[in-house]
């Protein structure tokens, strides 16, 4: 993970404020809609949301396709429908509705048609037609249970028929929406100024009427409703919530209601319609469909209620629409109002900020990490939020969540663009540069500090690791410089990939011989258990290149490992103008001695003492001896790895027993025994055959008093 610099910080702080407040300024202001659009897609996909219908507080009698087909209406005038539309409003009210809504508009009658029937106008033939209909407005209205809407324009008013105003005596709303600059009703005015005063929109007012209350204002400046502020994130309008997405709306169809009231069932009016809200609207496939914030989701024109007189059509099932009837989504208002669920949208200054960090958050995780894991990031975290907004939106709470996640992506690619043009271009260069010379983890440590190496070396406890190939120059000179390229560069590879697998870092090639150290430059505590294993798996490794490398064949390579762990001097070593990583110290020589030494035993890996004990009990091990190397007086004792705990072969088990009792034979100065404990093994094993001579030379020639079990090696 890359650490953030200053500079990084101060980048990524520009980035956010700049992509914050782009995404959340007044030209895209859209995204605050198309926020509640996804939320309320969200929303209804994952949690569902939807009430029982029978519990709603609104209901809708809906002018729908069965009426239009169904006798008396079909094929007739809607202006000749007033009287039918009056005998099913009076059994409404007779069923205990609370108040009606007339979410359609006579804007004519049908007593006023000058359409020639005979010898005079169809109107003269008709008056008197809307008697009955004028009375059951008068009526309804004087008890307050009746409200007339209109639309209010200043080019293209429509009213209701003069007749009916005067019926109702001005209980006439307004029936406008407020339609977002995309067209998208997604709020809904609360009042409209008429004369110089405000008066209440239709879903207003019939929720006031249901509530018993009047609209005010509330301390906060808000509309107030019976006790209820009415959030309004855009002034004098409320934000709808889709709760179950229209489907929890019962909806009745008017030619039904009309036949039951031929039927004179009085019960199903009360079953149906005691205490509640009635609006009247048609909902066609055609006329009045609106665009709300469930466009995304796809919104429903209620759900059938119960029928009364009439079987049901043959496809009642409704299908989601992006658009819905108008009258449902006035029904919808009337439902947030009465159960006090409007959607509360956060203002401009907290949306911004909200936007601003979480761009700020995706743009510090895209200068840490690489551009694939910052997309990951920004997928995860956007996930996450998405989760909390829609958790939010469940409780009417809309947060922004189009403005945070498009501002964050681009604040994403913003810093990543950056890091490339300019924060990563120095490290690619010094990775470049020194990928070759340097360690990893030095190079690393460097591009982090943003410093160039120095000079310089600190005290590590190490365990170093020196390898070389046996009789090697004798098998160059047989070889052509091309075969011999190709055999070092395949030995040097599979040897480095097995080192640096194991946490070492190669020091230096030296012509066939490799120096490496474990334990620095990244800190490794188990720094002694890894060289081991890895001598190891090299030394089995190199027998698998010489049975199936084409370059190895016929050529039985073998190579000498010697391993030492002690305290050594690692860091920046050299000149003031050239300089490598690499180690000094006494543990470098004793390493490069050891290796030496496995000539003279006829073994491929020595170890010292404090190796093995440094690697506790991971390994079976034997003791080949106590020597003394070239240029050192102290006595060293050595050990050859045997396998991995509890993994030596049973050979190997009886050849260690059988060297073990030789070697404590030889140092109790019993050279005969000696000699027979090593040669009963002997034949497989060259430390034993050697250690074999040597006790036989002893025995034929004794050596003095003061003799010690030290063997002095004369060579490197």
């Amino acid at each position: 993970m890359r650490r953030i610099g200053r500079r990084d910080l101060v980048a990524a702080i520009l980035i956010a404020l700049v992509t914050g407040a782009v995404f959340t300024s007044p030209p895209l202001g859209t995204l605050q809609g198309l926020s509640l659009d996804l939320l309320t897609a969200l929303r209804g996909k994952i949690v569902g949301d939807r009430q029982d219908p029978a519990t709603s507080p609104v209901v809708v009698v809906a002018i729908d396709g069965e009426t239009y087909d169904t006798p008396p209406f079909k094929g007739s005038p809607t202006q000749t429908w007033t009287r039918e539309i009056g005998r099913v409003l009076g059994s409404i009210t007779d069923g205990g509705a609370k108040v009606i809504g007339f979410d359609v508009i006579f804007p004519s009658s049908i007593e006023q048609s000058e359409i020639p029937f005979g010898d005079a106008p169809l109107g003269a033939r008709m008056k008197g037609f809307d008697r009955d209909y004028l009375i059951a407005l008068r009526q309804l209205s004087d008890t307050g249970k009746l409200v007339l809407g209109e639309i209010l324009s200043n080019e293209h008013q429509e009213r209701p028929d003069r007749a009916q105003q005067l019926a109702v005596r001005n209980n006439i709303r307004a029936l406008n929406v407020h339609t977002d600059t995309d067209d998208v009703i997604r709020r809904m005015p609360l009042s409209f100024s008429i004369d110089g005063k405000p008066v209440p929109t239709m879903a207003v007012e019939l929720a006031a009427r249901a509530l018993g209350g009047k609209p005010g204002i509330a301390p906060s400046g808000a509309t107030e409703l019976s006790g209820y502020a009415i959030p309004s994130a855009v002034p004098n309008t409320l934000t709808l919530n889709f709760r179950g997405l229209g489907r929890d709306i019962p909806t009745f169809s008017f030619a039904d209601l009309r036949a039951c009231v031929e039927k004179g069932d009085r019960d199903f009016f009360r079953r149906a319609f005691e205490g509640k809200v009635v609006l009247l609207g048609t909902a066609l496939n055609f006329e009045d469909r609106k665009l709300t914030s469930m466009r995304l989701s796809g919104g429903h024109d209620g759900t059938p209620g119960p029928r009364c007189a009439q079987p049901a059509p043959a496809s009642t099932a409704q299908k989601a629409r992006s658009d819905i009837a108008g009258v449902f989504v006035h029904a919808t208002v009337v439902r947030n109002l009465i159960e006090r669920d409007a959607v509360t949208e956060i203002g401009f200054p907290l949306r911004t900020i909200l936007t601003i960090a979480f761009a700020g958050i995706i743009a510090c995780a895209a200068c840490m990490l690489a551009p694939g894991g910052a997309v990951i990031a920004w997928i995860a975290l956007t996930a996450a939020y998405a989760a909390v907004t829609v958790g939010a939106f469940v409780h009417a709470l809309a947060l922004p969540l189009t403005e945070p996640a498009l501002a964050s992506l681009a604040a994403l690619a913003m810093m990543i663009g950056y890091r490339f043009v300019l924060a990563d271009r120095d490290e690619r260069f010094l990775r470049k540069s020194f990928a070759f010379y340097l360690a990893p983890e030095v190079i690393d440590t460097m591009v982090a500090s943003g410093k160039m190496p120095a000079l310089g070396g600190e005290m590590r406890n190490v365990t170093m690791f020196f390898s070389d190939l046996s009789g090697f120059s004798s098998i160059a000179e047989t070889m052509t410089p091309g075969e011999l390229v190709t055999l070092m560069n395949e030995y040097l590879s599979a040897m480095t990939d097995i080192i640096e697998s194991h946490g070492g870092y190669v020091d230096k090639y030296i012509g066939d011989s490799i120096v490496a150290m474990f334990g620095a430059p990244a800190d490794d505590p188990a720094h002694a258990r890894h060289a081991v294993h890895a001598a190891l798996k090299c030394h089995e490794k190199l027998a698998e290149l010489n049975a199936g490398s084409a370059a190895f064949a016929g050529r039985g390579l073998s190579h000498r490992i010697g391993l030492n762990s002690g305290e050594a001097v690692v860091g920046n070593i050299g000149s003031r103008r050239r300089f490598n990583y690499t180690v000094m110290s006494d543990t470098v020589n004793v390493a490069s001695r050891l290796e030496g030494a496995n000539k003279y035993y006829g073994t491929a890996i020595m170890a010292s003492e404090s190796t093995m004990a440094q690697t506790g009990d991971s390994f079976a091990w034997r003791e080949l001896d106590a020597i003394r190397v070239l240029g050192r007086g102290e006595a060293i004792r050595v050990f050859e790895p045997l396998a991995d705990i509890d993994a030596e072969s049973a050979g190997q088990k009886e050849v260690a027993a059988a060297y073990a009792e030789g070697l404590a034979c030889w140092r109790a100065r019993e050279f005969a025994k000696a000699a027979d404990a090593f040669e009963g093994v002997a034949k497989t094993d060259p430390p034993s055959s050697k250690f074999a001579n040597r006790a036989r030379a002893l025995t034929e020639n004794p050596p003095l008093p003061d003799w010690t079990p030290v063997n002095t090696l004369e060579g490197k």
